[in-house]
């Protein structure tokens, strides 16, 4: 296990581990380090565990603190020792441990050994002009960052997508930096690009990256940093997947959470016909060691350990089949990351056709939450995971819960599906399911022949009525199939409580103010290539809320201009296929080009949505959307 910190629901993301981790910051630690020589490290803040696990390099030779009630125990491999005991150390440098260190390393000269040089780590800061903040280094915006799944191998291209929604913050002048590593971890181009001025859409396409700087086929990551950025350190985007070989292939999944986790969970087993690939990704400028990772079936505890060295920034293709033999859908798989990589793709083939889809983050911190069980009438139905149910002459609807937190092991769960009018027409309940459970449902054939003729969703609630315990994280894994073309989607996502004037906790969650009032503000890509974008608006409500939404669609061109707006209007507790080209005309559409996109905007309710893209040849894309 990697000894990092790196987010917790309480906390939130450690800025500390954004320091030292950023590949840049890695850079000059490895040089920092070679020039050190033995070393003697002063850990004033307690951050040696995290910088000697991100930079081993260091040639240490004692490790000294001054809180008294620290001297003795470890960090990082090494005994702590009084500051008082420093001048005795028979070395060649001291390291400050510190950022914006002036003021402390002013007063360390009479404690340094005879000869030593002090180093501090402000010599391993990003360059001015990577920061949004410059005066405080550890300040989340200097690191909002992430990663992106990036291929582009004669087969299938990558196409990322995102806005500057740091505009609408404030952010005058956002700028990425770019650096794209290959399957073995080498960088290949390094690059910044300038975000519109204002809240317009912006688009990376691996085909034009590989124009750009001259590139063969590459399957690799790629790292993203904004700067300038006002109002949260997230960097979001939508990333599609799509074939360059007039294949069917077509995939779209969101950001992949800059943080990494002990463990990850909701990697699908694959069926008899597929095979499924984890992309796997190391995040650090330190290898992956032989035996570190592993794949487990999920609820067994018998984890199988890949016996392979994974390079800095390298990515690596993992058959789970070769580990795992003998296991098949529906059964799932937990992913032991030990903290080295952030959220992974996996890859589901099936014939000529593949679909990419991503694992979510696995809690550790979180036990099952009694409270939960004796929630208030005034939270109604409280916890709610709302997901799309395709029409199901065409497509069939599957949800799988996956097991999100260590600890969870019986979880009681029932469906409630509902028209789009917001009518409840069946419910089922699931029991109460173990961690290694198999209880998968195609909500089609629990619904009678002619139900839901366009569609509607369904919400998996909690249900006690057999007992079981709720931890409040509750997940599943959604597959839609079309049963005439034979491609499918999928995604994954948590519960939350929606749209009720009383809180529990954190609870209900919105992206800007708290309950009551909550809104939204969802992003809706445009198509590319001839194929169409489309999403479906949902209205989950715990209790009661306001009988109709109050939707705005906004059509906004790549430099942010509002070039014009529908209402639109969904019942609580329904939804709504949305595709723009029914609410704006081929000219606004043209106008606003690949580079623009929706706002999805509503001041009277939170929605929840799945967008995606359909080619008209029965390819289709489907996961979850983001907002800001």
């Amino acid at each position: 296990m990697l000894d990092i910190e790196t987010f917790d629901n309480l906390r939130g993301g450690n800025v500390v581990y954004k320091a030292l981790a950023h590949p840049l910051a890695a850079r000059r630690l490895a040089a920092l380090a070679g020039a050190a020589g033995p070393v003697a490290i002063f850990d004033p803040d307690g951050i040696a565990a995290p910088l000697l696990a991100l930079c081993p390099d260091f040639d240490v030779q004692g490790l000294y603190v001054q809180d008294v009630q620290a001297v003795g125990k470890m960090r990082g491999g090494h005994e702590a020792r009084a500051l008082t005991e420093l001048p005795q150390a028979q070395v060649q440098t001291v390291l400050l441990a510190s950022f914006d260190s002036a003021r402390l390393a002013e007063r360390l000269p009479p404690l340094l050994p005879p000869g030593a040089r002090l180093l501090t780590l402000d010599d391993a800061k990003l360059p001015p002009d990577w920061l949004t903040v410059p005066g405080r280094y550890l300040e989340a915006r200097n690191f909002a960052t992430n990663f992106v799944f990036f291929r582009d191998d004669g087969r299938f291209a990558t196409r990322l997508t995102t806005a500057n929604y740091w505009a609408g913050y404030g952010a005058e002048q956002v700028r990425f930096q770019f650096i794209l590593y290959a399957v073995d971890g080498a960088v290949l181009a390094e690059w910044a690009d300038d975000a519109p001025a204002g809240p317009g859409g912006y688009v990376l396409d691996s085909r034009e990256v590989r124009a750009r700087f001259g590139l063969g086929p590459f399957t690799g990551q790629l790292f993203m940093h904004a700067i300038g950025v006002a109002g949260h350190d997230v960097v979001k985007y939508a990333l599609d997947t799509y074939a360059t070989d007039n294949g069917v292939s077509l995939s779209c999944t969101h950001d992949a959470n800059a943080w990494p986790s002990a463990r990850f969970a909701g990697l699908p087993a694959p069926r008899a016909d597929e095979r499924v690939v984890l992309w796997v990704q190391n995040s650090h400028a330190v290898p992956i060691p032989a035996g570190t990772l592993a794949l487990d079936c999920m609820g067994a505890g018998h984890p199988v350990r890949l016996q392979t060295e994974i390079p800095p920034f390298a990515t690596m293709a993992v058959d789970v089949a070769e580990l795992l033999p003998g296991l098949n859908w529906p059964a799932q798989i937990e992913f032991h990351a030990g903290r080295h990589v952030v959220r992974p793709r996996y890859e589901v083939v099936r014939g000529a056709a593949t679909r990419i889809a991503h694992v979510n983050v696995e809690r550790a911190d979180l036990q099952p939450d009694p409270g939960i069980k004796a929630l208030p009438e005034a939270l109604g139905r409280g916890f709610l995971l709302p997901f799309p149910v395709l029409p199901p002459a065409r497509f069939k609807t599957l949800v799988l819960p996956t097991p999100m937190a260590e600890s969870e092991q019986g979880t009681p769960l029932r469906l409630d599906v509902f028209a789009p009018d917001g009518a409840k027409i069946d419910e089922h309940f699931m029991g109460v399911l173990p961690r290694a459970h198999k209880g998968v449902v195609d909500i089609g054939a629990m619904l009678p022949e002619d139900a839901l003729p366009v569609g509607g969703h369904a919400e998996l609630v909690y249900d006690f009525r057999f007992g079981g315990d709720a931890n409040g994280w509750m997940h599943a894994l959604f597959r839609w199939e079309d049963k005439t073309s034979g491609h499918a989607a999928e995604s994954s996502f948590g519960a939350h409580i929606f749209n009720t004037a009383m809180v529990y906790k954190n609870e209900p969650q919105s992206y800007t103010g708290k309950p009551p009032g909550l809104s939204t503000r969802l992003f809706l890509k445009l198509g590319f290539a001839g194929k169409q974008s489309f999403c479906m608006l949902i209205y989950p409500a715990s209790s009661p809320w306001v009988e109709k939404s109050s939707t705005d669609l906004e059509l906004y061109d790549g430099q942010g201009a509002l070039l014009d707006a529908a209402r639109i209007s969904i019942a609580c507790s329904g939804s709504m296929i949305v595709r723009p080209a029914k609410y704006f005309s081929e000219e606004k559409l043209s106008a606003a080009g690949e580079r623009g996109y929706v706002l999805v905007r509503d001041k009277t309710c939170r929605l929840f949505g799945f967008h995606g893209l359909y080619d008209g040849a029965g390819g289709f894309s489907f996961d979850h959307m983001f907002g800001f």
